[in-house]
């Protein structure tokens, strides 16, 4: 199997973002030649995510979007209760979260159940989204003193994850998820 074709990223990156990780990040990279495009960058961490998270055994394929506060936002609030941002999100057929709202969700969000999508022949599954704060990703990194490369690398491999099923509720579930994403950091020689 060759995993670069069996999974398959689609990625979007709203304005101003391209050149906000242009050169916030990629400009900074040392030992990149020739330095990666952004595209390249970002799906190569998913890539690597679902490697780890996949066990390199499953054709599938995600959507990342790299996005504003605004956005992150009205997802949370709608979708999980929280009228706040968040660093990213997760939205998996397959896996559906948590609601941390006041009460239950709206009926409009309650899933019916056996409602499976078909797929042309040789598609593979989608495994779902997962939606990234840049504006957020680049707040925790100057509150813990790390690079941006690094917490915008976490927080894709970190919703990548969510999408696989892993959790971090209880400790033995954040221990796996942490070392998974520990593992997909460094074949990515992303350190802290």
């Amino acid at each position: 199997m060759n995993n670069q074709q069996d999974r398959q990223v689609y990625l979007s990156v709203d304005d101003p973002f391209t050149g906000s990780i242009l050169s916030d990040i990629l400009g900074n990279l040392t030992g990149a030649s020739p330095r990666p495009s952004v595209e390249d960058w970002l799906m190569g961490i998913a890539q690597a995510a679902l490697d780890v998270a996949l066990d390199g055994t499953e054709a599938s394929q995600i959507s990342l979007l790299i996005t504003n506060d605004d956005t992150v936002h009205g997802l949370n609030a709608r979708f999980r209760g929280l009228d706040e941002v968040t660093d990213v999100l997760s939205f998996s057929p397959d896996y559906p979260g948590h609601w941390e709202g006041e009460g239950g969700p709206p009926r409009d969000l309650i899933g019916t159940g056996g409602f499976d999508f078909v797929l042309p022949p040789g598609e593979p599954s989608p495994l779902g989204e997962v939606i990234v704060s840049y504006p957020q990703a680049k707040r925790q990194a100057e509150e813990r003193g790390a690079p941006l490369e690094h917490e915008l690398a976490l927080l894709v491999v970190h919703g990548v994850l969510h999408l696989t099923g892993h959790d971090h509720v209880g400790p033995e579930e954040t221990a796996l998820m942490q070392s998974k994403e520990r593992t997909a950091l460094a074949k990515l020689n992303i350190s802290e």
